[in-house]
């Protein structure tokens, strides 16, 4: 029986891309849609204003592994760790150090839902928010659509402007900075939402015809990005889970509220994938909400164990020697 591993970011990042991601996090879906893989409900504790403590895990009986990953975000900052357990015996298997991870499982999982409903020639993406994650989101809708030009909007220009550069410099595209969220997804058939916004500032008049939508970033009740009114237009209305989203959306709950019927429109990714679907023809609107799962992170953290094992040379852990408690 081997020590536990201890697998840094460096190693992280050297192991896996984007694209793999993608990869990886499709095939755990499938299991999802088998019954073979859960996660469990995320939770979370808001520790300022706008400050939250998350915690999320699942289970993937198909690759004989639960976890749970956790972290905190003050003013923006966090540091991660996914926390992977045998399913055969419950012993750790590793730790791995979680913030490269997480923008890769949050872009991943972009990447699974407009491979399944933007439009096959969709070829512009706008994305609204220039943060740490915005640039891995570009990445995920570039991984799985061809683009020929991105825009980006966020409310400082100087921050902009410097995320311009970035996906120019870092992916090659073609890349507008826009003055304006109505600027940057007019006439676009892609939209990414990714920021920490308390206020709904995307609304169904800004929303091309055919258009697919990525609402990503209100991941807690207090924050919201769509208004109400982008719901009546959707074809198809995807989320990464039901009942994440149930709990932790507000812009859903507004929508759907209590009503078990009413949540009957809203359809798990994991369906999609298990049944072969993709965008339907004439859609006016598709959109995808993804509030973070813990079965993202085990189906990334799976496959970087997987490579490390295969790899060789990963940092061990003591082994574990079990002591029992001084009682007196």
């Amino acid at each position: 029986m081997s020590a536990p591993v201890w697998i840094i970011e460096a190693d992280v990042t050297a192991l896996i891309a984007l694209p793999d991601a993608v990869a990886a996090l499709e095939r755990t879906l499938a299991l999802e849609a088998e019954g073979r893989a859960t996660s469990m409900p995320k939770t979370h504790l808001m520790v300022a204003k706008n400050d939250a403590m998350h915690a999320i895990g699942a289970a993937v009986a198909g690759a004989g592994l639960c976890g749970t990953k956790t972290w905190i975000n003050v003013g923006g900052k966090s540091e991660t760790v996914l926390v992977l357990f045998s399913l055969d015996d419950g012993r750790l298997r590793a730790v791995i150090e979680a913030t490269a991870l997480g923008q890769m499982r949050t872009a991943a999982m972009t990447g699974v839902g407009t491979r399944r409903l933007a439009a096959a020639d969709a070829d512009e993406l706008a994305v609204i928010g220039s943060g740490k994650q915005a640039l891995p989101q570009v990445a995920a809708c570039a991984a799985v659509r061809t683009l020929r030009h991105v825009r980006v909007h966020s409310r400082r220009p100087e921050a902009r402007e410097a995320f311009a550069e970035a996906v120019r410099k870092t992916l090659g595209l073609r890349v507008t900075a826009c003055a304006s969220v109505a600027e940057a997804v007019r006439d676009c058939p892609i939209v990414t939402l990714i920021t920490n916004a308390t206020e709904p500032f995307f609304t169904a008049a800004m929303a091309a015809k055919g258009a697919h939508i990525n609402a990503m970033g209100a991941i807690v009740p207090a924050r919201i990005e769509i208004t109400q009114d982008i719901f009546p237009r959707c074809a198809v209305v995807a989320v990464d889970t039901i009942e994440g989203v149930r709990e932790l959306s507000a812009e859903f709950r507004a929508r759907y509220g209590e009503d078990a019927r009413a949540w009957a429109e809203v359809r798990p990714i994991s369906a999609l994938i298990a049944a072969g679907a993709s965008r339907p023809a004439g859609a006016d609107l598709t959109l995808f909400k993804a509030i973070g799962m813990g079965l993202a992170d085990l189906a990334l953290g799976a496959e970087i164990l997987a490579r490390t094992e295969k790899r060789g040379g990963a940092h061990r852990l003591p082994e574990r020697v079990k002591v029992p408690p001084r009682l007196v």
